[in-house]
């Protein structure tokens, strides 16, 4: 049984659904799941986590948001290499691109992507919502 973390930011409560979409299919596959907003996670809890989801709405430019959710990140990145994660998110406006750049570096890091990222144009649909399953799942596996 896998122990997994679910970390989010969210600004208008959509990232946060997708979240609880994550954590819904983690125990749906008989696994242990901890919900985490960014500012109750940190790099001290990673060890305690077989695979961990980070996700975090695309902000300003299509960045990650700088306060909470980009400290705890960076915090973390230390602790990436060949660990099992999953990124996700929502945005409104421009392409995705904030999500293609926090890919390579999650790649960089040496971090092991258990799926492709997983978007959400505003609210979750269908789609996405069944990408948050597919991606709890896969960190199960």
């Amino acid at each position: 049984m896998a122990k997994v973390a679910v970390v989010y930011w969210t600004q208008t409560g959509n990232t946060e659904v997708m979240a609880n979409k994550i954590v819904e299919a983690v125990k749906a596959n008989g696994s242990e799941a901890d919900l985490f907003t960014a500012s109750e996670f940190a790099a001290d809890k990673m060890d305690q986590y077989d695979a961990v989801a980070f996700g975090c709405p695309a902000m300003g430019d299509e960045e990650l948001e700088t306060d909470e959710f980009l400290p705890m990140w960076e915090d973390c990145s230390a602790k990436l290499s060949g660990k099992k994660i999953g990124i996700f998110g929502s945005y409104g406006w421009g392409d995705g691109e904030w999500m293609r750049l926090w890919e390579k570096q999650c790649e960089e890091l040496g971090a092991v992507l258990v799926v492709d990222p997983v978007l959400a144009n505003y609210e979750p649909d269908d789609d996405s919502v069944a990408d948050c399953e597919a991606l709890g799942k896969a960190l199960t596996e």
